[in-house]
């Protein structure tokens, strides 16, 4: 592949890695590229917040005809959710970071590298919390250091991107009289990719769970709904020493939240 031979790796980022690949623009022909087996993030969810930079991993399988070699094939992956893998090339998706291509010895290679995802640049709506399309920009490069042909190849597999989310607990009082009542408040927030910012999570239910101090298991003592502002409040009895926290699994748009314990010492 012209962005690493067999063995070495080039580093590209974000959108600067797919320019490198798309300009200038080749004539749209069959390269005799085949791009198979692709995998993204093994499989699992992207889950991205408003600041930290993600690499989810990506791996596939690629093949070319007879008369070229892995110096001069590229095949790209990159996620879209356009109509097309051509729109969604040109109109903004999230593409390569890195890739290592080992060539098997048989016009094949099998490559292994990750995508780049900066929240503030890469995501620009929470529609974009999504499944999205993994597609390959297949390009066959001349002796002279042009494309002789190009493609984008589309729906190779798909992938989730989910919008990370935060559940924060406080139980008062602390210490806390033996059978008496005790408040337990906390707040489920989740990123905005708009915003840049964390903002409450309206209307989720939670669930509020208990370890007692010794052990190391929760359990779920009752659900409660956020209201619209993603606050949590609801009052149980004490009856011993130990942790109280609020979780909740992903849904399809967003993945899951759990609090670090608040201990709670029971007189």
């Amino acid at each position: 592949m012209r962005t690493g031979r067999t063995g070495t790796v080039a580093a590209l980022a974000g959108a600067l890695a797919f320019a490198a690949f798309t300009a200038p623009a080749a004539e749209a022909a069959d390269t005799g590229i085949t791009v198979s087996k692709m995998v993204v993030n093994s499989g699992r969810p992207i889950v991205v917040g408003t600041t930290e930079k993600k690499r989810p991993s990506v791996r596939f399988h690629v093949s070319w005809s007879a008369g070229h070699s892995l110096s001069d094939v590229d095949a790209n992956p990159y996620l879209y959710h356009d109509t097309t893998a051509r729109k969604g090339a040109d109109h903004g998706g999230i593409y390569l970071g890195s890739m290592t291509c080992y060539e098997d010895g048989s016009r094949a290679a099998d490559c292994t590298g990750d995508l780049y995802i900066e929240p503030r640049y890469t995501l620009d709506s929470n529609n974009d919390a999504t499944t999205w399309k993994v597609g390959a920009a297949a390009r066959v490069w001349g002796a002279n250091g042009q494309p002789k042909s190009e493609e984008y190849l589309p729906a190779l597999a798909t992938a989730q991107v989910k919008r990370a989310a935060r559940a924060t607990v406080n139980a008062s009082p602390e210490p806390v009289a033996k059978g008496k009542t005790l408040t337990v408040t906390g707040r489920l927030t989740r990123a905005d990719w708009v915003k840049h910012s964390y903002t409450g999570y309206g209307g989720k239910a939670a669930k509020l769970q208990f370890r007692k101090a010794g052990t190391s298991t929760y359990t779920t003592v009752k659900i409660v709904k956020a209201n619209s502002t993603g606050s949590l409040r609801t009052t149980v009895k004490a009856a011993s020493d130990g942790y109280w926290r609020w979780t909740f699994g992903e849904t399809a748009t967003t993945g899951g939240a759990t609090a670090a314990g608040d201990y709670v010492d029971v007189k």
